[in-house]
């Protein structure tokens, strides 16, 4: 891989555009944008101040612009790149700026129920608003400059989703202290097309199939129940394992093609639904033995140290039965360290990756079988690291193509591309020191869309790695 320079930045803000031809990332209160080619600044936007009618709608005092509390808390792409937006949560202001006229510019101010979150929505042309305390959404047009409310979701950060085509919005909410489902239109104006009561009594989010037909909503941590809805209200499916584990659903994660779903609770097992019983068809364990078959991926010791953080060195490949240590818990205290943190399968649906809150520097690979062969899920292969593992993240295109980081000076990748000598494809694992004069920890890692290239994330600091492509390639 070729690293470029370290730049700074805040917040964790720096994505690739959708078209992955420029960089966004944020420093304090500066919007700045780079060419990915070569990594020239060619835009840079200040946040401004709100205006003093906004100050005393929301009542709040004023903060400094160089304060911390101030600077710029979300930021991202439209859809096709011609947008930016950058927000501030704590000042309440939305800065909308146009890469190709740097003089255009939109501003949206929360006024006095502030400003809890901001993002795109899929058209790249509306802003959804999640105002404090749960009290609304508030979508907004960039091509009229008329806004949309929505009262009452129940979760800013989860609970709502856009279906694959962007045409509906479906957001999670509460009335009456009762859950309920709405479904809007998004090309009419967000208009309410489907509103239903849900058969959940503390909705913990929601899960949208890949399909766009089925809905998945699951209860809080004291209860382990999933229901499976259709966009018409309709209750398809409940799924509860028996016997009852004792905590709720923690993570949940649909199949590409929508006809499984995996599901983990606190109890480290994961249940895999099909889309037809809404049963389990299969459940996978943690457990400290690795079964015959599998592959233990080791990192080895003191490497960064002997390669001076520089080139990189294949992970130590162990065959046969192995042992992984497992943290023990304590179901009777709050907040358990166990249960899957992450659920993903890659593109295709071939393979699942998981990660146990109670062996954190170890990464499981799950083998899912074709349409064609017997369902019976395997584990593939496991990766153990010196450090617990902060971030991993599939390749949004190449289906065999994984990246991980531990904060440490280094990143992680494994492929089943590899050709080996006999000319066929082999898995591959290797550890790739970064490069840099100062101190960098890789806490974050972000495909580039094109699966060419990362962003990797210091707490404030960032650079680029892109694969090195052979001459008759490029």
């Amino acid at each position: 891989m070729d690293f470029t320079e370290i730049y700074k930045q805040s917040g964790n803000l720096a994505s690739f555009s959708p078209g992955a031809h420029f960089i966004l990332n944020v420093v304090e209160n500066t919007l700045i944008v780079r060419r990915t080619d070569t990594l020239q600044i060619t835009r840079t936007w200040t946040i401004a101040a709100p205006s003093s009618t906004a100050n005393i709608l929301s009542n709040s005092k004023s903060i400094p612009s160089n304060s911390p509390e101030g600077w710029i808390s979300h930021a991202g792409w439209s859809c096709d790149s011609e947008y930016l937006l950058a927000a501030s949560a704590k000042k309440g202001i939305v800065e909308v700026f146009k890469l190709r006229d740097e003089n255009w510019n939109a501003r949206i101010e929360a006024g006095v129920e502030g400003l809890l979150k901001a993002e795109w929505a899929p058209d790249g042309r509306h802003i959804l608003c999640f105002s404090q305390w749960g009290l609304r959404v508030t979508i907004w047009s960039l091509v009229t400059g008329n806004a949309t409310y929505i009262q009452f979701p129940i979760h800013p950060d989860r609970g709502y989703a856009f279906r694959s085509d962007s045409r509906y919005f479906i957001l999670a909410e509460r009335h009456r202290s009762k859950d309920a489902m709405g479904v809007y239109d998004t090309t009419d104006c967000y208009k309410l097309v489907r509103h239903f009561p849900v058969p959940t009594s503390n909705l913990s989010s929601l899960a949208l199939s890949p399909t766009g037909n089925h809905i998945a909503i699951w209860e809080g941590v004291l209860e382990y129940k999933l229901h499976i809805l259709s966009l018409a209200g309709d209750v398809q499916g409940t799924f509860s394992p028996k016997p009852n584990p004792g905590f709720g659903v923690r993570n949940v994660a649909w199949h590409p093609t929508g006809m499984f779903i995996a599901v983990a609770g606190w109890d480290d097992k994961i249940h895999i639904l099909d889309g037809l019983t809404w049963s389990a068809a299969a459940t996978l364990e943690l457990s400290s033995k690795i079964p015959v078959g599998a592959t233990l991926w080791r990192e080895p010791s003191n490497w960064l140290e002997t390669t001076q953080g520089r080139g990189f060195l294949s992970y130590e490949r162990l065959q046969g039965p192995q042992t992984i240590s497992l943290q023990r818990t304590d179901p009777t205290k709050p907040n358990p360290k166990s249960g899957a943190v992450q659920l993903e399968w890659n593109k295709t649906g071939t393979l699942l990756l998981v990660r146990f809150e109670n062996c954190p520097t170890v990464v499981h690979l799950y083998d899912f079988p074709a349409s064609s062969d017997p369902f019976v899920p395997r584990l593939r292969c496991v990766f153990q690291h010196s450090k617990p593992v902060l971030h991993a993240q599939w390749n949004p295109v190449r289906k065999g193509s994984l990246a991980l980081c531990i904060g440490s000076g280094s990143i992680y990748t494994w492929s089943d591309e590899w050709i080996g000598e006999n000319g066929v494809e082999e898995d591959m694992a290797e550890c790739i020191g970064v490069p840099a004069n100062t101190k960098f920890e890789t806490r974050s890692i972000k495909w580039a869309p094109d699966g060419k290239g990362l962003v990797l994330l210091d707490k404030e600091a960032f650079c680029c790695a892109f694969e090195v492509e052979d001459d008759a390639e490029s």
